[in-house]
């Protein structure tokens, strides 16, 4: 798989609307999830590319990498986001330097034709402090509610533990009813990017 091979079937991707927050427990929600049968429990361990502008989605997963971009938040505070690029290493320069503009970061003198991806993560992304690289396990149950996609996370990221509970969809109003009747409107809506900031990001 490479990235040529991925660039029509991304202009078909329909961005899904998401809701999502951090956090140690969710109270009445995690019991009404406990009462669901979960569609399946999926572990994984990513990358996360942490820019110190904005939250943009840039992660390596199963050795992909995986952007993307937010491209609308409506009146109810769903964000819209969609995939941009699945990109496998090594990455061309050209695409290097996208995920860098896609990060809001200026991208270092690129000396490789291509670079593999523990190159970019050693040479591109940690020195200078340009980015925080965060390599993240996920164990995710899955579910599926009233026509949303719905997900609660154990989440370690650089040695730190927290959780998160997700529900995304290509039609908000499912988005936001399922949230509601779930008792997670009181919570902040907090992207991947966000949450990881807030769990390891130490500010000077």
């Amino acid at each position: 798989m490479n990235l040529r091979s991925l660039e029509g079937t991304m202009e078909t991707v329909i961005p899904r609307w998401e809701w999502r927050t951090f956090g140690e427990s969710f109270g009445e929600s995690d019991d009404r999830f406990a009462q669901l049968d979960p569609g399946g429990v999926q572990e994984s361990d990513e990358i996360y590319f942490l820019s110190p502008v904005g939250d943009q989605n840039v992660k390596v997963r199963d050795r992909l990498m995986d952007i993307k971009t937010l491209e609308k938040v409506n009146s109810d505070g769903l964000e819209q986001w969609k995939p941009v690029m699945k990109g496998s290493f090594p990455l061309p320069a050209a695409e290097v330097k996208k995920v860098f503009d896609a990060l809001g970061v200026v991208p270092p003198v690129l000396t490789r034709a291509d670079y593999a991806l523990d190159q970019f993560v050693e040479e591109l992304a940690k020195p200078g402090g340009r980015l925080r690289v965060v390599n993240v396990h996920k164990k995710r149950t899955r579910y599926k509610i009233d026509g949303c996609m719905s997900e609660m996370t154990d989440v370690v990221a650089d040695g730190r533990k927290i959780r998160t509970v997700a529900i995304e969809s290509e039609d908000p109003a499912r988005v936001i009813a399922t949230v509601r009747k779930f008792g997670l409107g009181r919570f902040e809506n907090i992207n991947y990017p966000r949450g990881l900031k807030q769990l390891v990001w130490v500010k000077p």
